[in-house]
Order: structure tokens, then sequence, then C-alpha cells
């Protein structure tokens, strides 16, 4: 019996959410050890907010704000894993990629997606149906990669107990931070959504793309 393409990475999804519940991650959240290579390092100095999401703080400031409550990782059951998956793949099958100069006529401009969008559009349309889910915002962080082409890429990067999951939607599977083929550079606070920290990525060998 042939698979559909859902059901396939469902299952291929399933398979490594059992391969990390095998893994040291699995601790209590008092004993996590965030210098673990499954968690992307990063400091606690504020950096550079990038233009388009500061823009998008002026015109949204609800969603730019001081978490109220400031949870460090989320425990990652099935059931939390299947919401990741489902959100994953609904918004990377039904929003058209198109960029902002297309579509807006400026180079960067982050908003919710109209059908249509640039990585921005999809990062911030999957972060704000996980937190309609009960997700807490401040184990959704918006993160800003560089691709091996040069150019630069957003992601939604998930802090779990299993580690920092990425949604991608240049990428169908959710993976850890470090299998994925970018240069990290910096992510959302998780004490303040409108607040940025760098990632200091010293890997010296990146992740091929597949």
């Amino acid at each position: 019996m042939i698979l559909k393409k859902n059901n396939l990475i469902t299952l291929i999804g399933t398979l490594f959410l059992l391969f990390l519940a095998s893994t040291e991650l699995s601790f209590a959240k008092s004993t996590i050890d965030f210098t673990n290579p499954a968690f992307a390092p990063s400091g606690n100095k504020l950096t550079s907010i990038p233009v388009g999401h500061a823009d998008f703080c002026k015109s949204r400031p609800q969603e730019c704000k001081a978490n109220t409550i400031v949870q460090k990782i989320a425990t990652l059951s099935n059931a939390k894993w299947q919401e990741l998956l489902q959100v994953n793949s609904k918004y990377n099958a039904t929003i058209v990629p198109v960029t902002d100069q297309e579509l807006y006529g400026v180079q960067e401009f982050w908003t919710y997606a109209n059908g249509y969008g640039d990585c921005e559009e999809y990062v911030l349309e999957k972060r704000r149906a996980l937190i309609k889910l009960g997700w807490l915002s401040s184990t959704l962080l918006i993160s800003v990669v560089r691709q091996a082409s040069g150019e630069g890429h957003a992601v939604l990067m998930v802090r779990t107990d299993r580690g920092d999951l990425i949604l991608d939607n240049q990428e169908s599977l959710i993976k850890l931070w470090n299998e994925t083929p970018y240069r990290y550079l910096k992510r959302q606070a998780q004490e303040n959504s409108a607040q940025w920290v760098d990632i200091y990525d010293n890997r010296k060998t990146i992740v091929a793309s597949r």
C-alpha cells in the first residue's frame, strides 16, 4: 500500500519523536541542560530587531510585548508533537510562496498571509496557530538564519524538552535546529516577544540540505 504524502510525513515525524524520546534530553524541566547541542546557544544580551519585525510590532503592539508567563521549554507529548506536525504541514501546503517585492512592492514586509507570502508569513501563521492551541509564546521563537546561498530566511524555533525544533516552509519535516542547513543568527527573546537575542552558531560544519 502506498502512503499518501501527508501520512508519510506523519509517520516519519512520529518515528523522529520516538528517536527523541530515546535521547537523554527527556529530563525534568529543572534539569534540562541547555548546553546540549540539541539547543541553539544564545545569550541574554539583546541584539538588533529585524526591520520587518519592528514594523510588524508597530502595527500590532499587542503581539509584541513582555510575556506574562515565561516557560523556558514545552514538554513534547505525543499530542503536542502531532500539533506541530499538523500546523507545519497545513501552512506549508496552503500558503503560496510569493516574495514581498511581488506582493507589496518592498523588499521586506512582515504580516499575516492572505493566501500568499514568503518565509515570515509562514512563520507568523504557524506561531499564531500554535498559540491558539495553547502553546506559550515564550516557546515559539521567530528566528533569522542565513542560507547556504547567503540569503536571509526566517523559521520558527520551538523550544521543547527534546531540543529546539524547527518549523520551516522549505522543509516538510520538523528537525532539530542543528540538523537544518542554515547558519543561525538571532531569535526572539523568550521574556519579551518584541526583543531579540543573538544565536551563537559556532558549528564548523553546517548540515547540507537534502
